[in-house]
């Protein structure tokens, strides 16, 4: 067959469709059938016959025939206007949830490094026995470039905070020290200037700083000439040499860039100090397998040479996105599984009401199949339909989306990685595009294929009584399978938030109610020197130990729970005995004498730091009861010697309580140990180190808000150049440590209440819809003596074998979630996978929730009155 003829005869079959359809809307509109259609073939008379003369003016008729099922379906969706909008919202809600974790999955995991070639970027790190990633020490790093021949290039880098004093007013500014090559190795050109030379990259070289481009706009007024001016950062001038782009990041926002090999040159040239991490970018055509055998060897080869500092060592390198993202990615594809659950329970949903409205259809189908209408046509209607829902509900969606997204990043801002990348971009756009349509076909082709498949001649007996054909059985599973995937849901939220209810009621070695925390940043003036930085602390401790309400005060370099990672080696005794690497581990903190009152941490033995315990007596330390238990079982520790690495042998004069520090849910398994050295006996040399991280500590009563304006009365009294940062109380603390558990548990719980939502809907309009066509049923049954309380009890049963159902099936399912959930260590704690507790919650809330979607349908059932049932039609 030619293909004009085929054309010709595909025309002549889409203008039967169009005259079946004019012919129904007329018969809707009140025209008798005759009438109707001797209308409809008027207005298509003159292209009811299709010739070889006129097919060229059709040549294109698939674009009228979709003009006019989008029209017809537009005017459908209007006659029904409550269906419409139930479907829309529905599928609206189902959309936008999947949008916003996708749009988040998009950012985080899927979208490819800001840099170019981004796959050959890698992060390398150092490994020791027991821990899987270490930092590196600078002079291995050193090695690392001059004998590896994998990469490209290669840098090092490592946080730093700075006070800047000039120009303008003092603002604490996050920082990072970097070697030269750093924004070469990642491919990143500076918008001005340039970054640091090698001749600048060494110990007192040229003090020069990289500026972001938020602190050239706030400080410099975005002046062109910026470079060459200066920025006083710790009392230290340095000259701008460059700005970086402005959505340049890496972990965090960082404002200024200083040469690594500038800052502590001591520090930096000791092996055994592993204070840094690397970045390099592998040359073309080099493997990462290839890349971590030759480094593996480089550094087995400095093993042999510096024995008692690398002895040991490994190398890991892993993509840089790996790193930048860590687990944060396998809890948003978890995420975006479950979002997943509830488009499918919206799509069941939608479904049902499809199905139910197709059965009202059935008259409609009827007599346009009479008029001509193949079963196609009346397929490809129906699901142009469905797609105009999903499209709308997709629309919606986007608008529910770009809220989410708003309100996740608000809520949860330094919990996600790379969160400058999450936003509504094309392949989000896509997605969402796509997923509508799938939605569309996914929930429309059934109840199309359904409708499609009439008895014209029965329908059409039926007449005015407007027949109908029920689904019990396919509404019925669909509602099933809507119970069960809520089940999953509502078990996966429950088991995250039996897992916080656990974390919260922890004890983590100390009193967390009434304590803020916060740093200050001394005036360069008063921190020549070590001794002067440790008078200057002393005595801004004894004015706030002044003001009203404080109770007790003191400082830490590091604050418990925060997972600030200071951790470093030690020796039972009073040498060293073994390699640096083969030596145990212990979390140290550097405080004053005041700090155990401040957090209310227990003293178990001996006695704690004194203002006596300073830098011109003898050494001391104490021990945590962790330690005290592993490396003096049954003995006492106090009077014993341990031997700290980089500082010298000191006495343990008491042992306190084990403090949790990585997190309430810490297992101990990381640097379980704790060392306390009291900051006043630190050599001179770390004094400066130190003092820039120290955070001070307060006990009161008062709220910060009402306190902290007195507190920063007292450090501007000395010096307006002193900024006061990091405010923050130890609950707030301890509510960040469970952030990414939070955010897992309020995203499956919102996922968890929208299918809880839409399932109890399900249910309803199932029984409301079983109880329309069982009412002469109902009616005879009241007749012959069943009572109200006798149909309330069928409707009510009736809905919860559908629940209960589901139930048992969507608890298997459940049990396989809470094992997956499980395999994540950091998402629960203290919970099994099937823990009874959880099931029995969610098998409650599931059964009072569906009878209570089965009560109103159930009550209006009970009502009906046996007479006018009987005469029901």
């Amino acid at each position: 067959m030619s293909r004009r003829r085929r054309m010709m005869e595909s025309l002549d079959q889409d203008i039967r469709d169009h005259i079946a359809i004019d012919t129904q809307e007329n018969i809707e509109r009140g025209m008798p059938p005759d009438e109707a259609r001797s209308s409809a073939l008027r207005k298509f008379g003159n292209i009811t016959r299709v010739t070889e003369e006129t097919w060229e003016v059709w040549s294109f008729p698939w674009l009228e025939h979709f003009f006019g099922d989008v029209g017809f379906g537009v005017r459908t969706l209007r006659k029904n206007p409550g269906f419409a909008i139930v479907a829309m919202l529905t599928l609206a809600l189902g959309i936008g949830a999947n949008t916003a974790i996708f749009s988040v999955v998009q950012g985080v995991v899927l979208a490819p490094l800001p840099y170019p070639q981004p796959d050959r970027l890698v992060m390398v790190m150092e490994s020791r026995p027991g821990l899987n990633q270490t930092g590196i020490s600078y002079p291995d790093f050193q090695d690392w470039q001059h004998s590896s021949r994998s990469f490209a290039q290669m840098a090092a880098l490592t946080s730093r905070s700075y006070d800047l004093t000039a120009p303008g007013t003092s603002q604490h500014l996050d920082g990072m020290e970097v070697t030269s090559g750093f924004f070469a190795t990642l491919g990143v050109k500076l918008v001005r200037g340039q970054e640091f030379s090698p001749s600048e990259d060494r110990p007192h070289g040229a003090e020069t700083v990289v500026i972001s481009d938020r602190l050239w706009r706030d400080r410099f007024a975005s002046n062109p000439e910026v470079l060459g001016k200066t920025l006083t950062l710790d009392g230290v001038d340095y000259t701008i040499i460059g700005i970086v782009p402005p959505k340049f990041r890496i972990w965090s926002d960082i404002d200024v860039y200083t040469s690594l090999a500038q800052d502590e040159p001591l520090l930096y040239n000791d092996r055994t100090i592993h204070s840094i991490v690397s970045i390099a970018r592998m040359k073309p055509n080099v493997s990462m397998v290839q890349a971590q055998g030759e480094l593996a060897t480089v550094q087995a080869n400095l093993d042999r040479l510096y024995p008692a500092a690398d002895r040991n060592l490994g190398i890991n390198i892993e993509p840089l996105k790996q790193s930048l993202v860590g687990d944060t990615g396998e809890t948003l594809l978890l995420l975006l599984g479950a979002v997943g659950i509830v488009l499918l329970i919206a799509c069941t949903n939608v479904a049902n009401l499809t199905l139910a409205r197709s059965a009202a259809r059935t008259r409609e189908f009827a007599i346009r199949s009479a008029l001509g209408a193949s079963r196609v046509r009346m397929v490809r209607q129906v699901l142009t339909e469905s797609a105009l829902l999903a499209l709308t509900g997709g629309l919606l969606g986007l608008i529910f989306a770009v809220v989410g997204i708003r309100l996740l990043l608000a809520k949860f801002p330094d919990v996600l990685p790379r969160s400058e990348n999450i936003h509504l971009d094309i392949p989000v756009l896509l997605f969402t595009f796509g997923i509508s349509l799938v939605v569309g076909i996914l929930f429309g082709l059934a109840p199309a294929l359904d409708g499609s498949r009439v008895d014209v001649q029965g329908s059409l007996k039926a007449g005015e009584r407007g027949s109908t054909r029920a689904h019990p059985r396919a509404q019925s599973i669909l509602v099933i399978i809507q119970m069960a995937l809520t089940v999953v849901l509502l078990v996966g939220s429950g088991l995250l938030l039996r897992t916080i209810v656990q974390l919260w009621s922890v004890n983590p070695g100390f009193d967390r109610q009434n304590v803020i925390t916060f740093k200050v940043g001394l005036s360069p003036s008063l921190t020549k020197t070590a001794s002067a930085t440790r008078t200057a602390y002393r005595q801004l401790l004894g004015r706030i130990r002044e003001i009203p309400g404080v109770q007790a005060v003191d400082f830490t370099n590091v604050v418990p729970l925060s997972e600030h990672n200071n951790t470093g080696p030690f020796w039972v005794g009073a040498q060293q005995s073994t390699a640096m690497q083969d030596a145990p581990h212990a979390l140290y903190f550097e405080t004053g004498p005041e700090y155990l009152q401040a957090l209310h941490i227990p003293l178990l033995r001996g006695r704690f730091f004194t203002s006596a315990d300073d830098s011109d007596s003898e050494p001391v330390v104490v021990i945590d009861s962790v330690l005290a238990h592993t490396y003096f079982p049954d003995q006492d520790p106090v009077g014993r010697l341990i031997t700290v690495a980089h500082w010298r042998t000191a006495r343990v004069i008491g042992v306190v309580g084990h403090v949790k520090h990585w997190g309430l849910g810490d297992n101990g398994k990381r640097s379980p140990s704790q060392i306390y050295i009291s900051f006043y006996q630190l050599p001179d040399e770390w004094v400066p180190a130190f003092a820039r991280d120290l955070s001070v500590a307060i006990r009161t009563p008062l709220d910060a808000a009402a306190i902290m304006p007195a507190i920063k009365n007292v450090v501007y009294g000395t010096g307006k150049d002193q900024p006061v940062y990091d405010v923050q109380t130890m609950q707030q603390i301890a509510a960040e440590s469970m952030a990414s558990q939070r955010l897992s548990m309020i995203l499956l719980g919102a996922f968890a209440a929208l299918a809880l939502m839409l399932a109890s809907v399900g249910i309803y309009g199932v029984l409301s819809y079983s109880v329309s066509q069982r009412i002469q049923e109902i009616g005879i049954r009241m007749a012959v003596g069943a009572d109200r309380h006798h149909v309330l009890k069928m409707i009510i049963g009736q809905g919860l074998r559908l629940a209960i159902t589901g139930l048992v099936i969507g608890a298997g399912a459940a049990l396989l979630l809470a094992r997956l959930l499980s395999a994540f260590s950091r998402l629960l704690y203290g919970v099994r996978a099937s823990d009874p507790v959880t099931f029995l919650a969610v098998s409650s809330v599931l059964v009072g929730v569906s009878v209570l979607a089965c009560y109103f349908p159930a009550q209006r059932a009970s009502r009906v009155n046996p007479m006018a049932a009987l005469k029901y039609e």
